[in-house]
């Protein structure tokens, strides 16, 4: 798969703009994409649409459909991942009313080859290695969709598997009271990035905020000289500041989820090459040569290093864009999630008509 590159540089332009600070970002938008912004937001008025992000696990693909949300409309935009809605029904199924209710839905809704008591038992001793029935899926996300009203839906997370393609194309006409468009996100991140976002990933164990040692520290920055190691003190502000650390397992990167990661990259693949359904395609990573004349120094991912400084007894920061290799071996550079939004901003606009 070849994705275009996406130009988000205004020529003859020297603003800056922190893209980590809220109010920042949101005027960056406004500078970068405003006319866009103002379409899509009178669109919204009387209209909605069904997007479906496709990416590798891991790509970011709630990341920006959120930022989307916050730029475009909090009211009229919905994100819905299939993995957290699943993950809810261990609750749900505990809840006997709860359950009953959704068991009611799916006599009503549910139409498939294996039986709506065997999928209850399925559902309760869920395994992750098992990937429950596309018809199952189309029948509980019908039922999200339907209790959110009239809204722009990003779907994430669907479909999930190639035999799902062709029920995703189809999905809208299940839903009674939308005639909405629908368009495929699809987006391109190097497994490289992948690897180094999750073997740098640390969470707060009070508070679960998720930083990066590498790519996104926190204001406050520590040196253990036993272990001759830096590591991060959450700064979430209703949080009392614990040493953050890494998750059990990311130590090892991509290496759980390569077979995941296989299957999404076929899919994409197949959705790719497919013909008479609107298609975005995002890219998350930029050949370092073609960075200057597309993208603002600050719209680059930057790479966080660290020393100590004994003298003084405090760590001192530097930073450099972060630098990997994509899937053909080209050295690139990682793009910031706010220009990969006005991408898909501007894309929608034109894929809408506007």
């Amino acid at each position: 798969m070849d994705f275009p590159i996406f130009k988000t540089k205004i020529e003859s332009s020297n603003k800056k703009f922190d893209l980590t600070d809220s109010a920042q970002r949101q005027e960056y938008f406004g500078y970068k994409a405003g006319d866009e912004i103002k379409k899509l937001r009178e669109y919204l008025k009387d209209n909605t649409f069904i997007v479906y992000l496709l990416g590798k696990k891991n790509t970011g693909k709630g990341t920006y459909s959120k930022m989307l949300k916050e730029v475009i409309s909090g009211d009229k935009i919905e994100h819905i991942s299939v993995g957290d809605m699943i993950r809810s029904f261990d609750e749900i199924l505990k809840d006997p009313d709860k359950k009953k209710e959704l068991v009611d839905f799916l006599y009503k809704k549910y139409r498939g080859p294996i039986s709506i008591d065997d999928i209850i038992k399925a559902m309760e001793i869920r395994s992750t290695k098992v990937l429950l029935p596309s018809e199952l899926i189309l029948a509980l996300v019908e039922k999200e969709i339907t209790g959110l009203g009239k809204k722009a839906i990003f779907i994430d997370g669907f479909p999930r598997d190639v035999d799902q393609v062709s029920y995703s194309l189809f999905f809208k006409n299940l839903i009674d009271y939308r005639n909405d468009p629908d368009i495929f996100v699809l987006i391109d991140v190097p497994t490289n990035i992948i690897d180094e976002r999750i073997k740098y990933r640390v969470i707060c164990p009070l508070c679960n905020t998720s930083r990066n040692l590498k790519l996104l520290p926190t204001k406050n920055v520590q040196y253990d000289k036993k272990t001759e190691s830096f590591y991060l003190m959450c700064d979430n502000s209703e949080c009392k500041g614990a040493r953050m650390i890494t998750k059990e397992g990311d130590e090892h990167g991509i290496n759980p989820i390569r077979e995941r990661l296989e299957k999404d990259e076929k899919l994409m693949g197949q959705i790719y090459n497919m013909h008479g359904i609107p298609k975005i395609f995002l890219r998350n990573s930029i050949p370092k040569d073609k960075v200057k004349e597309n993208y603002d120094d600050y719209e680059i991912t930057p790479e966080y290093h660290y020393s100590f400084d004994e003298e003084n007894q405090k760590v001192l920061i530097t930073q450099k864009p972060w630098e990997v290799l994509d899937e053909k071996g080209v050295v690139s550079n990682s793009l910031m999630p706010p220009p990969v939004v006005v991408s898909l901003i501007k894309n929608l606009v034109k894929e809408l008509g506007l």
